[in-house]
């Protein structure tokens, strides 16, 4: 963790906005307190990055998610989920700073956090299980895009021959996976968070566009059903339904990671809240309230959470309603809908340019990660690689391009699109990576963060109250962890990892 020296002087970075008078026109380049550039990035800008992380592929199998829980469980458990992935995460967004709320060193990302407050053993363990995390999330997202990518061929050929040709209008999404891995690579280059506020923007108005055609296919199946479907437990057991009952429980609690995994943006947290700052706070070297960043980043927290919310309560309810127990895993290519053809392009399109968003808010916590410690010598010989630039000209134009960020960047997403050759499955996957993420990451950090950076006595009620979560959410990670890998088994059952064609 980088110090800021013997006097910290507040110089209100990101949390200030330039008034615009021509005493702010300055070419001199304005730094945080830590010497790092200075945030530009807003509220609405952090809520569009918050809203581009959660609402992802995610969504799309929450219909799938409430036919195993049925209309009380599921949108009851969303909402606990909501809640949960609320209260943890405005813990850690305390965890901004580290020491003095005021003047204390800020923690940029999620790992520096853990290495301030509770250092030790404690940071190795977080290092491996988040970019551990983010990698498996960079393989849910390029198996969501190349899925959405394989659907729009699909409905057009359904379109052309019937919709009972399954097999003749079938085929391999990992064609797609390779399109989508270049177009990765090109959008790995832009340096940092602070610089996709853009793409974070266009990626929230994709999501809620697919979301919407969704939820308005979902309530034309139900007009056209003349009814809801489904039932208060959700899926039938036995002869009368379509599993036994090992086959409910594992998909119940494959289910409940399914949702752990449509709310996690946990990880990325701390990168988001320092990419943005509060508008309307003076542009000088003046201190800034000791609440003002925290506030700034529970509200932008609220909108987001809320927001996502309700969007997955209408597309996880209405998917449900509209199929029942035939709900698909994936809404919008599982094929409950075939019509208008036209509508699910348009909406299967929508989703791959949002994800390839989410795939940058995810990954560059990564791609910052390993950048850093080269530019900071962490490696014998690594300081002049890191900071080493070459420049390209094409005619007038001129670019400067880090071999580092080249090379280092194109390999990760190579590794992550062949990674996705070998797991297309889309529900199995999506729950195994938010049920193993969700306590460690989501509940158990933030919550010990918390108990360090505030001193929250042991034994007191609140430091109870706040034990008791952990324990709680632990045994829902585990359990919803053992029902997604019975879930990834069984897929693999059925499944060649070399076949390109199948």
């Amino acid at each position: 963790m980088a110090s800021t020296g013997s006097s910290h002087v507040e110089q209100v970075v990101g949390d200030v906005e330039r008034s615009g008078g021509s005493h702010m026109k300055m070419s001199k380049r304005v730094d945080d307190d830590d010497g790092r550039p200075q945030r530009t990035g807003t509220v609405w800008t952090a809520s569009a990055h918050i809203i581009t992380a959660v609402i992802g592929s995610g969504v799309l199998s929450l219909a799938w998610g409430i036919a195993q829980l049925g209309w009380v469980a599921g949108p009851g458990v969303m909402m606990l989920f909501g809640a949960v992935i609320y209260y943890t995460s405005a813990l850690l967004a305390e965890c901004y700073r580290s020491g003095d709320p005021v003047s204390g060193p800020r923690n940029r990302t999620y790992m520096d956090a853990v290495r301030a407050i509770l250092g030790g053993s404690m940071v190795k363990l977080c290092g491996v299980l988040q970019l551990a995390n983010l990698f498996g999330i960079c393989v849910g997202i390029t198996i969501g895009s190349s899925i959405s990518m394989l659907a729009i061929k699909r409905a057009g050929c359904f379109h052309e021959r019937g919709r009972e040709q399954r097999e003749a209008c079938g085929g391999s999404s990992r064609p797609y996976m390779l399109i989508y891995g270049a177009l990765q690579i090109v959008f790995s280059q832009i340096p940092d968070m602070d610089k996709i506020g853009w793409l974070s923007i266009v990626a929230s108005v994709m999501s809620f566009s697919y979301s919407a055609i969704g939820i308005s296919l979902g309530v034309a199946q139900v007009i056209s059903n003349r009814g809801v479907k489904g039932n208060i437990t959700g899926i039938l057991v036995g002869a009368g339904g379509g599993v036994t009952l090992m086959q409910k429980v594992w998909r119940s609690l494959q289910a409940l990671g399914n949702i752990a995994f449509a709310y996690g943006f946990s990880v990325v947290l701390l990168e988001i809240q320092a990419s943005h700052h509060s508008p309307g706070q003076p542009d000088t070297l003046k201190a800034v309230a000791p609440s003002t960043e925290i506030k700034v980043m529970k509200k932008a927290m609220a909108v987001s959470v809320a927001t996502t919310t309700v969007v997955y309560l209408l597309c996880g309810c209405i998917g449900y309603a509209a199929f029942g127990d035939e709900s698909p895993d994936n809404l919008l290519t599982g094929f409950g809908f075939f019509e208008p053809f036209w509508l699910l392009d348009v909406a299967n399109a929508a989703v791959v340019v949002h994800l390839v968003g989410t795939y940058q808010v995810v990954a560059q916590p990564l791609f910052v990660f390993l950048e850093r410690h080269a530019s900071a010598a962490a490696w014998p010989g690594s300081a002049p690689l890191g900071e080493k630039r070459v420049v390209f000209r094409v005619g007038r134009l001129s670019l400067a391009v880090s071999p580092l960020r080249l090379v280092w960047r194109t390999a990760f997403v190579c590794v992550t699109t062949a990674t996705s050759s070998l797991l297309p499955f889309f529900g199995s996957v999506m729950g195994l990576i938010g049920a193993a993420s969700f306590w460690p990451l989501t509940v158990y950090f933030p919550v010990e963060m918390y108990i360090a950076q505030r001193g929250v006595p042991r034994g007191s009620a609140r430091w109870l109250s706040l034990q008791a979560l952990s324990v709680g959410c632990l045994a829902v990670s585990v359990a919803a962890s053992a029902g997604s890998i019975a879930g990834v088994v069984d897929a693999f059952k059925a499944h060649n990892p070399f076949c390109w064609t199948c």
